[in-house]
């Protein structure tokens, strides 16, 4: 007998039949004969409505309480769940991050796990219970309720398939995989039948909202199988492995895996006129408080220094408040800029075809896209450019590298 980790996300639990149709499901897995841990995020639009809620009563709320609120949504769905599988007969046991052993680090809002004593579930499965994590939620050293950051349910199921020893974790929402690009966007995206955990990374951290980077950072460290697939079909998704495995299988690589791209970044930029020590200011001053800059740029004209910067969009008010400390001591200006996004090509043919950057730019200038900034790595390249062309740079990129058909075109 295994243990199979499956994770539903918000969508697949948004009403009541839905919720019924997922407690069907994990019914069916525990009945081909798995033991089943069943992690969920909260029902629907219920975090976001919560943060628009928290919005309209404080504008600094404390992070200890903004924790205390959003933890509620995924023990709405725990419990509603819960109720469904036992209704059909099956027994069953909810449990929230704290009450399944699940400890993380003082970082209200973006905490981190830091251990994961799993005696209760196993106790539970040990009688042959069904147990339903709340996923997103881990218990700090305060004895607090703290939350994983957007995604971390995700976290929470890949993070319960190590510390419970399962070598494979399904990840179910409302799509059915992962793809070449946003299938809502590009309507003749291709699914990717397997993907590497280095791609994988990168199209997560590049504005792929399939599943959170994080969780594919602690699959790849301890060898976890994440299999992402829809809730409502039989389709066989995408198998999210190591590279190595792709190529025991003898599988197709192909040189590129997809288009992503990013609309909650805000560009910052600095002009001063000595910029000596700047750039290590902004970098410490952004780390104390949490801020993650994700790319860089220094330019001189005419004896002025400019400094070019990405942050996540959430975070824009705390960067201002820091620049706006510095500017005294730098005698800088600072500007912002929030119309922007960040589009990005994966693949392992990045690292070693350099006709694969000529040939992105090529397609952007064609397209009348202006590129802003840039950034290159072994297997992906991203650039800034006008909020209002990425739609438009995600199609014609698709369609120039032919990713929609089994053979990337890099002429």
């Amino acid at each position: 007998m295994s243990l199979v980790i499956m994770k539903f996300g918000g969508s697949s639990l948004a009403n009541a039949d839905k919720i019924k149709h997922v407690a069907e499901r994990i019914i069916v897995k525990k009945k081909d004969g798995n033991k089943v841990v069943a992690v969920v995020s909260a029902p629907g639009d219920t975090t976001d409505d919560l943060i628009k809620m928290v919005d309209k009563i404080a504008c600094n709320p404390p992070v200890r309480e903004v924790d205390m609120l959003l933890a509620t949504g995924e023990m709405v769905s725990i419990s509603l769940l819960a109720m469904a599988i036992d209704a059909m007969g099956e027994e069953v046991i909810s449990m929230t991050g704290p009450q399944a052993g699940i400890l993380a680090n003082e970082d209200y809002t973006r905490a981190r796990i830091k251990k994961i004593n799993p005696q209760k579930i196993n106790d539970q499965l040990a009688k042959d219970n069904i147990v339903i994590v709340a996923g997103f939620q881990a218990l700090n050293p305060r004895g607090d309720v703290t939350t994983l950051g957007r995604g971390g349910s995700d976290l929470t199921a890949v993070a319960l398939a190590v510390a419970l020893k399962s070598d494979l974790c399904e990840i179910y929402s409302d799509v059915e995989g992962v793809y070449t690009a946003d299938p809502r966007v590009v309507k003749d995206a291709r699914k990717i039948d397997y993907i590497s955990y280095d791609e994988m990374l990168e199209m997560a951290g590049s504005g792929s909202q399939v599943l959170q980077s994080r969780s594919v950072e602690v699959a790849k460290k301890f060898n976890v199988v994440i299999h992402s697939k829809s809730t409502f079909s039989e389709s066989e998704g995408t198998i999210i492995t190591s590279e190595e495995k792709i190529k025991e299988k003898k599988m197709e690589s192909f040189l590129l895996s997809g288009i992503s791209f990013d609309k909650s970044q805000v560009k910052f930029t600095i002009s001063v006129f000595d910029a000596s020590g700047i750039v290590t200011e902004i970098f410490s001053r952004c780390s104390e408080v949490g801020i993650n800059i994700d790319m860089l740029d220094q330019s001189v004209l005419n004896k002025s220094n400019t400094i070019s910067f990405i942050v996540n969009r959430s975070d824009m008010k705390k960067t201002q408040e820091e620049l706006d400390k510095m500017t005294l001591d730098f005698k800088a200006s600072v500007s912002c800029n929030e119309h922007i996004a960040k589009i990005s090509i994966i693949g392992v043919g990045v690292k070693s075809h350099s006709v694969v950057a000529a040939k992105m730019f090529k397609i952007l200038h064609k397209s009348g896209i202006d590129v802003n900034m840039v950034s290159i790595s072994e297997i992906k390249i991203s650039c800034i450019i006008s909020e209002s062309d990425v739609l438009k740079a995600v199609e014609e990129l698709h369609k120039g590298f032919g990713l929609s058909k089994k053979r990337v075109d890099l002429d």
